[in-house]
């Protein structure tokens, strides 16, 4: 096969890949299932672990990434994540969810970055570098598209066998890596003796630091990856809470599940106005404006737990859509390959870590029971509310200096 041939097949695949890689069955589920096992306090520390676990990893996965190829650290990814649902789906104590947890933050931790900088190396080798917009674009809607999928479905699963949930994610890891397998490596800067070692990436690091833009949009990923996750967090404890509050006669894991499944398709109906609302109001507005939303969401849960606010939830990705393929965008063209994947890396490790710390206090102050209490979702809501606004008054008096907006796309 030619290189052209095969980087074409890279970007032909890679829809496909982020679909597949996004059937997370157990995503509306995960909370309910470790409360119904454990204990809400202890649910918590569990997504801390692998928050913690792919915050560790993150810049070891980005290094293995730029040195040892884009096609080899998906493998490995897809192989960590069939493992780790694997553990959680047959495992009966926290140490074995604990370790599960663990194989899922490392999958996650080598696909961040290296996804992206695939997808962008095969467009350039194959001379459409300036598609990678667009291409960014398709494979978002594919990922909330299975996302959206395996929301309604693993739902289901759940009302059934929570562990079922698991075995199918497991299965769709596998599917993950069959594709992952098809994949040709993309022609990257990595030969140079000069880029090899942590420490010439750390130095390309400080490099791409040096400009205002990819501070800013450090930054504004950090933060947003922090506020994106916090209701994914506490909303199927929140959903739980106003469920008994309503009297709904229906299973908690297929509203949660149905809740999820809506979210996502709104997230598509977003993508597609997406990018005429960018080319309306510039990039550091539509950024600016998903940041937001995302604070107004919390902010909503923080207030009432009544049904409007479960439909707040639907809303819940489309920051995400608004924010996500265009930052990309406009990092990849400013970095180099020798350490595009370590400064995605470091970006996810700041979010991950901000999270995961932010994480481990909340659970220090959830009262003890097997049921995490609204009173105790609002307090916690209430304080990230607070933090948001605080980021989101940072971010906005920072973006001229940033010149986001210097490039000829805008």
């Amino acid at each position: 096969m030619t290189r052209h041939a095969g980087m074409a097949r890279n970007v032909r695949l890679y829809p496909w890949f982020k679909f597949v890689q996004n059937l997370i069955f157990w995503q509306s589920i995960w909370f309910l299932f470790f409360q119904t096992e454990l204990s809400a306090a202890e649910a918590i520390v569990l997504y801390a672990v692998y928050d913690v676990a792919t915050t560790a990893l993150e810049v070891p996965s980005g290094y293995m990434s730029d040195r040892l190829g884009r096609r080899y650290t998906l493998i490995g990814a897809t192989v960590a994540g069939a493992l780790g649902a694997g553990l959680i789906a047959f495992g009966t104590d926290f140490y074995i969810f604990a370790l599960g947890q663990v194989c899922l933050g490392a999958a996650a931790a080598l696909a961040s970055g290296t996804d992206h900088a695939l997808l962008y190396e095969s467009l350039e080798a194959d001379g459409r570098g300036e598609a990678v917009e667009h291409h960014e674009t398709l494979s978002w809607r594919a990922t909330l598209t299975g996302l959206a999928l395996s929301a309604v479905t693993g739902g289901l699963m759940a009302s059934y066998s929570f562990e079922a949930a698991f075995m199918a994610g497991a299965i769709a890891f596998l599917v993950c890596l069959f594709i992952a397998l098809r994949f040709t490596e993309p022609p990257h800067a990595m030969c140079d003796p000069t880029t090899i070692g942590l420490a010439a990436q750390w130095r390309f690091f400080r490099q791409s630091m040096r400009q205002p833009v990819l501070v800013w949009l450090f930054m504004l990923a950090v933060v947003m990856y922090g506020f994106s996750h916090v209701p994914f967090v506490f909303g199927q404890p929140f959903i739980a809470q106003a469920m008994d509050r309503l009297i709904w006669p229906l299973d908690a894991s297929i509203v949660s599940g149905s809740v999820s499944a809506v979210m996502m398709l709104v997230s598509v109906a977003a993508s597609l106005v997406a990018v005429w609302l960018r080319a309306r109001i510039g990039l550091a507005a539509i950024l600016l404006l998903a940041l937001f939303i995302q604070i107004a969401l919390i902010g909503v849960m923080a207030a009432t737990s009544s049904a409007f606010a479960i439909i707040m939830l639907f809303f819940r990705m489309v920051p995400d859509s608004f924010s996500k393929p265009f930052m990309m965008a406009r990092i990849q063209p400013l970095l180099g390959d020798q350490g595009r994947a370590t400064y995605l890396s470091l970006q996810s490790f700041g979010g991950r870590l901000l999270l995961a710390g932010s994480l481990l206090v909340a659970s220090a102050n959830v009262q003890e029971g097997a049921v995490m209490a609204y009173s105790d979702i609002q307090m916690t809501l209430a304080g990230y509310t607070l933090a948001g606004m605080a980021a989101f008054a940072l971010l906005l008096v920072s973006v001229r200096w940033s010149r986001i907006g210097s490039s000829a796309a805008e």
